[in-house]
């Protein structure tokens, strides 16, 4: 069986932070010690540098390791003058050589690449979410909300469903009048499921409900549940319930539930599919622990 992994971007951010680890800890076994050229003239003399590699206006070494314990210890210095130095010697002064401050230009090689990275991430999550706030509001459902005032759909403005109307009468009642069947002990349904080929007005006959109920309608597609992060779907399930909940009584309408409804453990790998996390909450939220008094989803 072929398994398929979800992306997540903590996988990224820690292999960025093993690469960065890996290299500071390179940087520091092969650290290069800076001397004063006078330093160097004196291993020079006493015969404790192993090689030496001459440039223009630096050189860099290796001490033999018999004088430094069996380790490695590299060093450089800055090249100065042989006449100066040869005067400096006769009068016993320390020197070396100077040479320009590279701090800011390290900083900026470590720093600029990660504001870079940032700045293009921010930029493709802005791109591909464009609705969303923040960083932080990535787990918000993107359902549309429907007050009352703004549904005017009613069942008479739908036709050819009148089997569909009849059994909708009874989710209509229960919405406008739930005290009536509390009262001997009738519990509102969890939820429909409306079953039929594409263009036959399921999403009408949902708002039609809502409509007749006189009650909020929350609407989302069930392909916006589910996306690059892994837990986002669950996430906005529970987020979709709470605002339901605020709301109460009121309908969900989930179009297109085939892009998560399947048979659990088909495809995926075990329980850890996305779309069946997803799934396993929007089960939850329907007939679990927590009561959603008021609250029908219609599929």
């Amino acid at each position: 069986m072929k398994k398929h992994y979800k992306f997540s971007i903590w996988y990224f951010i820690i292999g960025i932070w093993v690469v960065l680890l890996v290299q500071n800890y390179l940087a520091s076994s092969f650290a290069v010690k800076t001397i004063p050229y006078s330093q160097f003239i004196s291993y020079l003399e006493q015969g404790k540098i192993a090689q030496v590699a001459i440039s223009a206006n630096q050189i860099q070494g290796r001490l033999k390791s018999e004088t430094t314990g069996g380790k490695h210890q590299y060093f450089k210095t800055i090249r100065v003058d042989p006449e100066t130095s040869q005067l400096l010697d006769k009068y016993h002064v320390e020197y070396s050589g100077t040479v320009e401050s590279t701090l800011l230009r390290d900083i900026l090689s470590w720093i600029l690449p990660v504001f870079i990275f940032l700045g293009v991430w921010f930029f493709l999550m802005k791109k591909m979410m464009p609705q969303q706030p923040g960083f932080m509001a990535f787990g918000k459902n993107k359902a549309k909300i429907y007050k009352q005032e703004d549904i005017s759909i009613t069942f008479n403005d739908v036709a050819g469903v009148d089997e569909a109307k009849v059994e909708l009468e009874e989710i209509i009642e229960f919405l406008k009048t739930p005290e009536k069947y509390t009262a001997f002990g009738g519990q509102m349904p969890k939820g429909l499921l409306l079953v039929g080929p594409p263009g036959t007005g399921k999403t009408m006959l949902a708002k039609a409900v809502a409509g007749e109920s006189n009650v909020p309608f929350f609407g989302i597609s069930g392909s916006e549940f589910v996306e690059m992060f892994v837990g986002l779907g669950a996430a906005r399930v529970r987020d979709l319930f709470e605002e339901a909940k605020k709301n109460s009584p009121c309908i969900i309408f989930i179009d297109e539930l085939d892009a998560l409804g399947k048979a659990r453990g088909i495809g995926g790998v075990g329980g850890h599919d996305e779309r069946e996390q997803t799934l396993n909450q929007l089960l939850v939220e329907m007939d679990g622990f927590d009561s959603n008094i008021g609250v029908i989803l219609m599929a």
